[in-house]
């Protein structure tokens, strides 16, 4: 039995996770509220605020107040480039605002990173302090220990979001906000607040002054994403992990090689179910609530090339890093050249905005380099854009996918030495007596990993019309399908469910 303190208190060990009985509670109550207040324009976004700020609050702490505080700046800077007529004010406002939100983001996650990259080049011990520890310790008399700086969870996401509305402000491709409450309900908008999909305020600003209006038909749909969505990730994302891909990448030396290319093709499946089912899901509540969230995954593993796979795999991401970073750069109207030097710019900045580590750099760039790679090869071979055969796109969507795994190899790793480890297993210990006693050890594990890759390729019609089967079945059918689904999901799985794997970004 939860006590007020469970279901109210922050706590590090329980955060408030989409895929935890609290979470399923909560939003029920909060439903029930809202189907009260949900036609009332204004108190509907006031309420939605509060339970978005009180949702931060359970995932990550006080830093809720990062949160308000920049919705405020963003806000009132936002509005100064819209009504002012001096260009000089309107870049000033825009510099401003992407400085304080580069530099929050910059503060929090990169400081003890570029720390150590100066010591390690210089020679020397600096050791950064929280600045902002250190002056409530100054002004407040609090005790906080200024050699800790802990990432605020979301940041990444939420950082990006409130970029996307004053640059677009800037380049006047929206209006401001009418208000501080529309604003305030975009920023802190708890389905995607935490892990996305990145929602731009062209998209979502106009949904606020809508009246709620959902149909049967996306009744179904929404209860059809949660769902899925909450098998991807309790049922086979955290089940591989536990029990397979966290054991052989904590420590490789001690598996086959067998065992590391198992695990690498886990963790590949493991982290798609586990962040297109958090989009699922948060697609789905959103579309419960009135709103409608862009699609963020579509089947990314059957892309036949690099290019095509950035179009399919965090699609809010890589759009925006198209649109805001790519093109900003100078995209493809300055030559050849530069256009490969801007894709590797972005894809390298795209993996260090993932985490404060080498490893992140290093996935980037392969995938910057796999861009430009294949960029010059749909330019410079006569025949590369035209269709072609089965073997071609066989062979293409192998290539593709193998390229992906071994990028994750990087991105899962610890260090740049575990990879190089694995990779020294799986090409030098191989033997087939071992093979099909590890497929007997784990049958369980690797079935899961095949139902991952089932249900990934899963063709999107088929998908869709079960989604409209499911859409016509009757409330009480629906409710006796969900119960059961949740049921026998915890039942399956193995422990206590893990936190959402780009939570930590």
């Amino acid at each position: 039995m939860l006590t007020l303190r469970e279901i109210f208190v922050f706590s590090d060990s329980s955060p408030l996770l989409f895929s935890r009985y609290l979470f399923l509670f909560l939003f029920t109550v909060m439903f029930g509220i809202y189907a009260f207040v949900h036609n009332r324009l204004n108190l509907r976004s006031l309420f939605l605020i509060c339970f978005g700020i009180f949702f931060y609050y359970r995932t990550g702490g006080w830093f809720f107040s990062l949160l308000i505080l920049s919705a405020i700046y963003d806000y009132y800077l936002a509005k100064a480039i819209h009504v002012t007529n001096s260009e000089f004010i309107k870049r000033l406002c825009l510099v401003t605002s992407v400085t304080i939100n580069l530099g929050l983001l910059a503060f929090f996650k990169y400081t003890f990173y570029f720390a150590d990259v100066i010591n390690d080049l210089f020679n020397i011990d600096f050791k950064p302090i929280n600045i902002f520890y250190a002056a409530s310790n100054n002004w407040f008399g609090t005790h906080f220990d200024i050699d800790k700086i802990i990432l605020p969870v979301g940041i990444s996401f939420f950082t990006f979001q409130a970029l996307s509305y004053t640059i677009e402000v800037y380049r006047k491709q929206i209006e401001p906000a009418k208000n501080l409450l529309d604003y305030g309900f975009f920023v802190t908008y708890f389905p995607q607040l935490i892990a996305g999909p990145i929602v731009r305020a062209v998209d979502f600003l106009p949904q606020i002054s809508k009246k709620f209006n959902l149909t049967e038909r996306e009744f179904g749909q929404a209860v059809f994403l949660i769902m899925g969505g909450f098998i991807k990730k309790t049922v086979i994302s955290d089940y591989i992990s536990i029990n397979y891909v966290d054991r052989v990448f904590d420590d490789p030396q001690l598996y086959s090689g067998f065992d590391n290319l198992m695990a690498v093709y886990g963790y590949a499946i493991q982290i798609y179910c586990d962040f297109s089912g958090y989009s699922d899901m948060a697609i789905g509540i959103s579309l419960l609530l009135g709103f409608r969230l862009p699609l963020n995954f579509n089947s990314p593993y059957i892309s036949l090339s690099i290019t095509e796979f950035w179009r399919r795999w965090h699609i809010s991401l890589s759009s925006w890093l198209r649109d805001y970073l790519y093109i900003s750069l100078g995209g493809n109207r300055k030559g050849k050249i530069r256009t490969y030097i801007n894709l590797m710019i972005t894809m390298l900045l795209g993996g260090l905005w993932h985490g404060a580590a080498t490893k992140f750099i290093i996935w980037g760039g392969l995938h910057g380099i796999a861009l430009a790679i294949h960029k010059a090869w749909v330019e410079f071979v006569p025949w590369a854009g035209k269709q072609k055969s089965i073997f071609y796109n066989v062979i293409a969507g192998l290539i593709t996918f193998h390229f992906v795994c071994f990028c994750w190899m990087y991105f899962r790793a610890d260090d740049v030495p575990t990879v190089k480890t694995m990779l020294e297993r799986i090409t030098t210990n191989f033997t087939l007596a071992d093979i099909f006693l590890k497929i007997t050890t784990y049958y369980k594990v690797f079935g899961f990993i095949l139902v991952g890759y089932m249900l990934h390729f899963i063709p999107r019609k088929f998908k869709v019309s079960i989604e409209e089967k499911f859409s016509t079945l009757s409330l009480i059918t629906k409710i006796i399908i969900v119960a059961f689904i949740i049921f026998t999901s915890y039942q399956i799985a193995s422990s206590e469910v893990q936190p959402f794997i780009y939570f930590q970004f």
